[in-house]
């Protein structure tokens, strides 16, 4: 009987009886991107959509992220799902900056991506004019594979991801775009 369970996969090194060897990156990378804690920032049907994702049907726990964290101090990934009013705008910003790094941001939904449907002088035209944005999951709400495809991608990001790059210029440079020291 085959079984159907995907195990992790080993990252690239060298091996022999007995030992193991790769770089501190790739075993920090797999770490991250198997055991990701999201936050969710849901408003809307898409949090309907991801409350969905959370159930036993779906399953986000196979993928490392069965813990949801209330607490931005405590949470990688910050899952904004729904429409984000104006007025909400600088809470969004604040529980970003007050994450840790490393930190990734998913923008679910066409209202978190880009206003949606709502072209409305209160409604904010996308979280990325006050945050930067990692993966843009699309759908008016999106289903819940769309959500787990989403977070499949962060995790790609995550294990491929140089302990060095949030040092880098770039990086920097991309924060001082959305005003963050």
């Amino acid at each position: 009987m085959a079984s159907n369970i995907k195990l992790a996969e080993a990252p690239e090194g060298h091996e022999g009886s007995g030992f193991f060897a790769t770089s501190f990156d790739k075993v920090i990378g797999l770490a991250r991107a198997n055991s990701l804690w999201p936050l969710p920032f849901a408003t809307s049907c898409c949090g309907i959509e991801f409350m969905a994702t959370m159930g036993s049907h779906y399953d986000i726990a196979r993928f490392g992220a069965e813990r949801p964290s209330f607490s931005p101090r405590q949470a990688d990934i910050l899952l904004v799902a729904g429409t984000i009013a104006k007025k909400m705008a600088p809470v969004v910003k604040q529980v970003y900056l007050q994450m840790a790094e490393p930190r990734w941001v998913v923008a679910i939904g066409a209202c978190a991506s880009s206003g949606g449907i709502f072209d409305t002088y209160s409604v904010l035209q996308g979280i990325d004019r006050i945050i930067p944005v990692d993966v843009y999951v699309p759908g008016c709400p999106p289903r819940p594979e769309q959500i787990l495809d989403g977070l499949m991608q962060v995790q790609e990001l995550a294990k491929n991801e140089s302990l060095r790059r949030r040092n880098s210029p770039e990086y920097q440079h991309l924060l001082e775009s959305y005003n963050i020291q």
